[in-house]
C-alpha cells in the first residue's frame, strides 16, 4: 500500500495563496480565504504528524505552506479591516479634519 495525498492540502495551498493578494479587497475576501486555509492545512498537518508514513512528505509541505500563508493572509486582513474601521470613525466623529485632509488633495 503506498502513501497517499493529505485530502485537502492542495486546496489549503490555493487558498492561501488567494487570500494574500485578496487583503487588499477591504480584508474581508483575505479573510475568508484565508481563515479557511489555515483551519484545513492545521488539519492535515495534524493528519500527518499523528501519522507520517501513511502520508506524502509534499502534501505535508503544500498543507503547511498553506496553513502559513492563511495565518499572514488572515492577520493583514484583520489589521487591514481595523485601519479601515479607524478611518471610518474618524470620519464621522471629526467631519472637518477629515474634509481639510482632502482638500490638499484636490
Amino acid at each position: 500500500m503506498g502513501q497517499q495525498n493529505l485530502p485537502n492540502s492542495t486546496i489549503s495551498l490555493v487558498l492561501g495563496i488567494l487570500a494574500l493578494p485578496a487583503c487588499c479587497f477591504y480584508g474581508i475576501f483575505g479573510l475568508i480565504f484565508g481563515i479557511i486555509a489555515w483551519v484545513l492545512g492545521g488539519g492535515d498537518v495534524k493528519k500527518y504528524q499523528s501519522n507520517p508514513g501513511l502520508y506524502t512528505e509534499s502534501s505535508y509541505k503544500n498543507a503547511k505552506a498553506g496553513k502559513i500563508c492563511g495565518m499572514i493572509a488572515t492577520i493583514l486582513s484583520l489589521l487591514f479591516i481595523g485601519f479601515v474601521i479607524l478611518i471610518v470613525v474618524g470620519a464621522i466623529t471629526h467631519p472637518d479634519a477629515y474634509d481639510q485632509f482632502f482638500k490638499g488633495f484636490r
